[in-house]
Formats: C-alpha cells, sequence, structure tokens
C-alpha cells in the first residue's frame, strides 16, 4: 500500500515553482540554439516564452483565488502577444480560445451537426469578473484553455514559414486590430481593448526585430516602428470616447503603405491573394478585397464582357415564366438593389440589398446557399419568383443570336449552359462594390467634408454602440474579419408587428429550416448597413420602417428589451444607454455610407425605367 503525504505549498509559492519550471524550460531550449538561428526558430521561441506564461499564469488560478482576476489578466496579456503567431498558423484553435460566450453550432450536413459549448478567454472574462464568480466554473474553463494552449505548444509548427508567410500576418494584425481590436469585440465584460491593442502591436515590433537584416532601406525599419510607437501612443484614454476614425485613417492606412513599401524593400512576392489584396494600402477602398477570394472556386475570372453579359441578364424578364419578372424585379438599383416593400413579391422576407453582397461567405438570409450561382438557383426555381428550371432557362437564352454572340465573346471555347448563365448574372452582382460613399472618399482623404456628426456615429457604431461587433467595417456585414472565412447569423428576436409593449418574435424560424437544429430558431445573417439610408423597410420581415425605429430596438437590448425571452439571443441583453443626440449621430453616420446610385446608374436609361 502506498502511502501519500499532503504537502502543503502556500499559493504564492505554487506560483513561483510553476514560473520556475517554466523558465527552467526555455532557459534550455535557448541554450540548444544554433548560433545563426532562422527568423523560424527565433520566432519559434518567442511565441513559446509567451504562450508559456500565457500557462502559468492560468494554472496558477485554482490554486490562488484572491489573485484570480490579477493572473487571468496577465495570462490574457500573453496569450495576446501570441495572437499574430496564432492566428495564423493554427486558425481553428485560436477560434476556440477567442470565440465569444455563444453556443457554436457546426451544421455539414443533416448527418453532422455539432452543438458546442463555448470556452476560451472570452467566455472566462465573463465568469473571472461576474458580480459573483463560481470558482468551480472558472477552474473548468482555465482547464480547457491551459490544456488547449499547451496542446498548441507541443505541436505548433514554424519549419514551413517564408518571409511573406510573416509579411502577411503582420498585416493581418493591423487590420484585426483596426476592424475587431479596438471595437470590444474579443473583450466585452472588461473593454480593455486598447491596451490589449497596445500589447499586440508591441509583440508585433519584437518580431519585426528578427527581420532588421532584411531592410535595404534602414530608413524604412525606422519609419515603421516609428509608426507603431505612434498607434501605441494613441491608444489610450477611455473605451467608449476614443478616436476610432481617426486611429485608422491616420495610423491604419499609414501602416498599410509602409507594408507595401517593406514588400518592395524585401522583394518579397506572393503565390496568391487572401481575402484583402496584396497591394491594399485602405481598408475602404474598391482596391482593399479580392473578390475571387469570396466566389465559387469555379467562377473563374471576372471580366468586364462577363460583368456586361450579366447586366444585360439581370434586367431580362424573358428568363422567368411568365415574362414578366427579371432579377430587377426584387432588386431595384434606383432602392440600392431592394425593392422597397415589407416582404417582397412571392416569398416570405424582406429583399436585401445586392451592393457588396459579393463580400460574404453565404447567402439569403438563413444562409441556405454558399454562392452567388448556387443562389440564383433557388430564384430560377422557386415557383413565386422564375418557376422554371436550368433547362428551360437555357433553352431560353439559346434562342437569341444576340446573347449566343455576347456568351461567345465572354466565354470562348464553351458552350452556352445554364453554368455560364448563372457565372454571367453572378459576376454583375460582384462588381457591385463601389465603396465610393461620403464616409469612404473621406477616410481615404480624397475629400474633407465630413460632420463631427458623422464621425462621432463612427466611433459609437465601433465603440459604445458595439454595432460593430456584429456589422464589422468595412463592410459593415457580418463576414468576420479579418479572415472572412465565415458569414454569422445572429439572433436578435426580431419581433412580428412594432409593438414594444406586447411583443412576440416573428414566427420565421430563419436558419432552423435549412437543417432543422433547435438551437438555430429565429437566426438570420447578419446583413451590411452600407446604404442602408435607402433599403427600408429593415429586418428580414421590414418590420421598421425608419432607421430611428431600428436604433431604438438595439438600444432597448433586441428582443429582451421589448418582452421577448429567447435563450439564445446573441445580442446583449442590456439597454446601451445611448443618448438621443448619440442615436442621431449613429444614423448620421449609416447616411455617409450610401453610395448608390453611382455614375452608371444615372447614365443608363434602362436602368431608370425599372418600377
Amino acid at each position: 500500500m502506498m502511502i501519500t503525504k499532503k504537502i502543503n505549498i502556500t499559493k504564492g509559492a505554487y506560483f513561483m515553482i510553476s514560473l520556475f519550471v517554466v523558465i527552467s524550460i526555455l532557459s534550455c531550449s535557448k541554450e540548444a540554439k544554433p548560433e545563426k538561428a532562422s527568423f523560424n526558430i527565433l520566432m519559434k521561441e518567442q511565441f513559446i516564452d509567451d504562450i508559456s506564461m500565457a500557462i502559468a499564469f492560468l494554472d496558477s488560478i485554482p490554486e490562488n483565488q484572491e489573485l484570480t482576476q490579477k493572473h487571468f489578466l496577465e495570462s490574457r496579456k500573453y496569450f495576446k502577444k501570441t495572437e499574430p503567431i496564432l492566428s495564423a498558423l493554427d486558425i481553428e484553435n485560436y477560434g476556440f480560445l477567442n470565440q465569444p460566450n455563444i453556443l457554436k453550432i457546426e451544421e455539414e450536413d443533416f448527418t453532422d451537426i455539432k452543438i458546442k459549448n463555448p470556452s476560451g478567454y472570452q467566455v472566462l472574462e465573463e465568469e473571472v469578473f461576474a458580480e459573483i464568480v463560481d470558482h468551480k466554473i472558472v477552474t473548468k474553463h482555465v482547464n480547457l484553455v491551459s490544456n488547449r494552449l499547451k496542446l498548441i505548444r507541443q505541436n505548433i509548427s514554424f519549419s514551413h514559414l517564408k518571409t511573406y508567410h510573416f509579411l502577411w500576418l503582420f498585416r493581418k494584425s493591423i487590420i484585426r486590430i483596426a476592424v475587431t481590436g479596438i471595437t470590444g469585440f474579443d473583450s466585452p465584460v472588461l473593454e480593455n481593448s486598447l491596451e490589449e491593442s497596445k500589447t499586440v502591436y508591441n509583440s508585433l515590433k519584437t518580431y519585426l526585430k528578427l527581420f532588421e537584416n532584411q531592410f535595404t532601406d534602414k530608413t524604412l525599419l525606422k519609419d515603421l516602428n516609428n509608426e507603431i510607437d505612434a498607434s501605441i501612443n494613441s491608444l489610450s484614454g477611455d473605451f467608449n470616447s476614443f478616436d476610432r476614425y481617426h486611429f485608422i485613417k491616420n495610423h491604419t492606412h499609414k501602416q498599410l503603405e509602409l507594408w507595401n513599401q517593406v514588400v518592395n524593400d524585401w522583394k518579397v512576392s506572393f503565390p496568391f491573394e487572401l481575402a484583402i489584396k496584396n497591394n491594399a494600402t485602405s481598408l475602404f477602398s474598391k482596391n482593399t478585397f479580392n473578390i475571387a477570394y469570396f466566389s465559387d472556386r469555379n467562377s473563374g475570372q471576372t471580366t468586364p464582357d462577363k460583368i456586361a453579359l450579366g447586366k444585360r441578364l439581370f434586367y431580362d424578364t424573358k428568363l422567368s415564366s411568365d415574362k414578366k419578372m427579371s432579377c430587377a424585379t426584387c432588386h431595384q438599383p434606383k432602392k440600392a438593389f431592394t425593392d422597397g416593400l415589407k416582404i417582397s413579391k412571392g416569398v416570405t422576407r424582406n429583399s436585401p440589398t445586392l451592393l457588396y453582397a459579393a463580400l460574404q461567405k453565404a447567402f439569403f438570409y438563413d444562409k441556405r446557399a454558399g454562392s452567388l450561382e448556387g443562389q440564383i438557383i433557388s430564384v430560377v426555381e422557386n415557383k413565386n419568383e422564375f418557376h422554371t428550371d436550368l433547362q428551360t432557362l437555357e433553352n431560353e437564352i439559346k434562342k437569341d443570336s444576340s446573347y449566343i454572340a455576347h456568351f461567345e465573346k465572354s466565354y470562348p471555347k464553351r458552350k452556352v449552359t445554364n453554368v455560364q448563365i448563372r457565372n454571367a448574372i453572378a459576376s454583375y452582382i460582384r462588381s457591385l462594390v463601389p465603396f465610393d460613399s461620403k464616409f469612404d472618399r473621406n477616410i481615404n482623404d480624397i475629400e474633407n467634408t465630413i460632420t463631427q456628426s458623422e464621425i462621432n456615429g463612427f466611433n459609437l457604431f465601433n465603440g459604445k454602440a458595439k454595432c460593430a461587433t456584429c456589422h464589422f467595417a468595412p463592410v459593415f456585414n457580418g463576414t468576420v474579419p479579418p479572415d472572412y472565412k465565415e458569414s454569422e447569423i445572429e439572433l436578435i428576436a426580431v419581433p412580428e408587428t412594432n409593438d414594444t409593449i406586447n411583443a412576440k418574435i416573428s414566427p420565421d424560424l430563419g436558419r432552423y429550416y435549412v437543417y432543422k437544429t433547435q438551437e438555430r430558431k429565429h437566426f438570420f445573417k447578419t446583413s451590411t448597413v452600407r446604404n442602408a439610408s435607402k433599403t427600408s423597410p429593415y429586418m428580414h420581415n421590414g418590420v421598421y420602417n425608419s432607421l430611428e425605429e431600428v436604433m431604438d430596438f438595439y438600444n432597448r437590448g433586441g428582443g429582451a428589451g421589448i418582452g421577448i425571452e429567447e435563450k439564445y439571443q446573441t445580442l446583449p441583453a442590456e439597454s446601451l444607454h445611448l443618448s438621443e443626440n448619440e442615436i442621431n449621430d449613429i444614423i448620421a453616420f449609416m447616411k455617409s455610407l450610401e453610395d448608390w446610385p453611382s455614375e452608371e446608374y444615372e447614365s443608363d436609361p434602362k436602368l431608370t425605367s425599372i418600377d
């Protein structure tokens, strides 16, 4: 029989022992370093240092309950130091560690539906800083997070990294700070976003130092470091009053310009483009996004000929069985490609704008289509819309010799099929990304016409009002930056009627209809607010007629604020406590995002004649 003796170690001593073990491991790993280590080895060393400290502080929490908050914050700080690397090299594990405290549903098909309870630093933040801390729950999540970090530490590989990988991850961090970091997206309780963004910038400086010898222009290195220091210095003050507009305009965009100079200085070429174009110097430009990244893999290159052909098809009523309906019937350009109706004719939901529709990863309010081409199939086959089929559609086009000639020009050496028809229409829709609003022109320093109210509105939208934690800049839809791999769906509990006294949730079950997942009832895709001033009425059921009504709904706490109880509401149920002036500023900002009609629309008589 083995006799065990309980050893009584003070909590402070326990933590010091943990740190001693970590430091010993790190020291040993450094001793094994070759004299002239490659940047891969040096980056991995720094990463292991930081992730080990994050683990050590977490592991001390169960034995140091009075220091729970302090040690959580220290662990979170070191996790943030790893963020530039981890979010690039291990997106899945980074996503687990930084996920919001919302039930995670993965629906591949009817036989593969996974429902996962959240964990990670955001969940821990809510538990650790709750009014009454449940240390049992805290310990559970501490163990989950610590074990995941240890798994990463053991398995992460740096051996495949090339210089362009570093440049990509460096830029990705700059963009993440601008579009999620300073919005409070991953620090919902403490709103510690400004300090955490400083931590990320300091981490970038640490990694950049490993590449000093790569610079032929040493002034460029100095300029980049000075710009990062300036950004760090500007990330101060109160979360709600922080000037995000001028931070992006004066710092983020400057960093993107310097990044491009570094690419040229290092003579780096990239094997392909990600969601953001390799030469982008602004977040709010027509040259920001690589549209092909968001397209079906078989879509091919979008060309002016395909766009012109798709535009012709878009307005052609011959494509429908009764020869009366075209795509433009429900997506009218003079109404920013909506139809102005609460519910579009023949369907059950409001018609969303097609402007910026290309910059998302799923289509329809319930995300049942994975591409624009797939969405078009549903419209063609819907008995209340085109009420036809793909073969009939194809046959109709083949009757018109002028269409045949246009297709031969757009798709040389290929027969006319429904595949090309759908791709042409999709190509036209993909061209509807103007990025030419008053806001865009001002933040890009093309003009100086923006008002203080509009600037205040942008800062509120991305700060106190929490709008940008679902409507992410610069597209202001639910496609999550900076990877742009997923378009989010949310349960905000939209009411059936505009009633704040006896409110009842809209009977439309949204995403539930696709896979019948109970936990997805009333979930809908997050649409863009660009051109929202032209796309009323609002919500999937057109329940609100004005932006003022929409803002009142959100300011109350969504459905929960008007008495609708939904277990899985993703919108915080608490009031935003926005004043009337603040609401007016946010609406002024949203109106500054209007960039349609364009010159193309105004100069084309065919488009202006559509009712």
